[in-house]
């Protein structure tokens, strides 16, 4: 699009396929060209998501907002594969090259992460919180906010505990598994780890369950994706649990105690939904003519903004900021009633009679 920050992609092709890799946080896609014999080498795009990145299908002649990189279908009439990302924290590359301070993916290569995390406890990167340590991706690849709060909360680990003391208790608990019973078979071993998870299990098959139920909790047309999504959620925004930032300024939601290197500051709690039988019914508006700034502050104590809706007021923002403006006119208007009956406009001629007959009658009447 002609607002996209991305690279132009040098690909052009009549007919190609588009095939997908994900590893932890990033995504390849290759453009390969249908006909073996064409001199049109395959192209490779990594895709990083942000906050709000995804692909869509959709028809070519409706495509939603902040559809930055467009992939044309020959149907007709045409869909577009459109990768849309309203926040543009996202970003594509040229090239097939993974990042290299990337670890290991949790979930394609759950073994290699977990033997990169336990032999390399002695970096400095695990003297932080175990919150904190779980957003590093070279060493937790693919873990981002949301996850980190639903794997602590479910293994009922303090985020500020120190993520070195957590870690090495499942280094030890490994050995002391190999040491008492050598002989245990691999169906036993994961029947064993099914029942008891640790950290690094759960970091693996906690993403796994949103990836199994994508349908239902990821897909951007099924109606109901973000109320499944919510229902799943069992901490992250969760009404009741404590929230507090940690050093990188990121929120993570918990329950029960923060942990020893917890910043200064109470956590604070998520106001729990009240019933709707007890919401207030709003005030009804004054007849009094009110400053504009007083009734947003005033609408916004009795209805405030949820979270998931800061971004439609966002896009709302733009969207007026786009207009064309009328002018300043309209800021200096007084705040008067207006009147029940408007009054016919006068032609300009007439106006200017007026004005010039009652300009002589305050001369004969003003005269000696």
């Amino acid at each position: 699009s002609a607002v996209g920050r991305g690279p132009e992609v040098p690909f052009r092709s009549e007919a190609y396929r588009i095939s997908a890799l994900a590893r932890g946080k990033e995504l390849r896609l290759t453009l390969s060209e249908l006909d073996p014999a064409a001199a049109t080498p395959p192209q490779d795009l990594v895709f990083r998501f942000g906050m709000s990145g995804s692909f869509r299908l959709c028809p070519a002649a409706e495509l939603p907002r902040h559809a930055h990189l467009r992939f044309l279908t020959r149907e007709s009439p045409p869909r577009a594969l459109c990768f849309v990302d309203p926040r543009r924290f996202g970003s594509w590359r040229l090239g097939d090259g993974w990042q290299p301070e990337r670890g290991p993916c949790v979930v394609s290569e759950y073994q290699a992460f977990r033997g990169n995390v336990l032999k390399n406890l002695e970096d400095r990167a695990f003297d932080k919180p175990i919150c904190e340590a779980l957003l590093n991706q070279k060493y937790f690849n693919g873990i981002g906010n949301y996850l980190r709060a639903e794997i602590l909360y479910r293994l009922k680990i303090p985020p500020f505990e120190k993520a070195r003391t957590v870690l090495e208790a499942l280094k030890d608990q490994e050995q002391e598994r190999r040491k008492k019973d050598p002989s245990l078979t691999l169906s036993k071993k994961v029947k064993l780890r099914q029942e008891n998870p640790d950290l690094l299990e759960l970091c693996h098959t906690v993403p796994m369950e949103v990836i199994t139920a994508e349908k239902q909790l990821l897909d951007p047309e099924h109606p109901d994706n973000y109320a499944a999504f919510k229902d799943w959620l069992q901490c992250y925004l969760v009404p009741g649990m404590s929230s507090l930032r940690d050093r990188s300024g990121r929120t993570i939601w918990f329950q029960g105690e923060p942990g020893p290197m917890a910043p200064k500051g109470e956590p604070r709690k998520t106001p729990r939904k009240k019933s709707p039988q007890l919401k207030a019914e709003p005030e009804a508006p004054t007849p009094e003519v009110t400053p504009r700034a007083s009734k947003q502050r005033r609408r916004a104590a009795a209805n405030p903004v949820k979270s998931e809706e800061k971004e439609e007021v966002e896009e709302e923002k733009e969207e007026e900021a786009d207009r064309p403006r009328k002018g300043r006119a309209r800021g200096r208007r007084k705040a008067t009633a207006a009147p029940a009956v408007p009054e016919p406009e006068v032609p300009l001629s007439v106006r200017r009679s007026r004005r010039t007959s009652a300009r002589r009658g305050k001369g004969e009447t003003g005269s000696p």
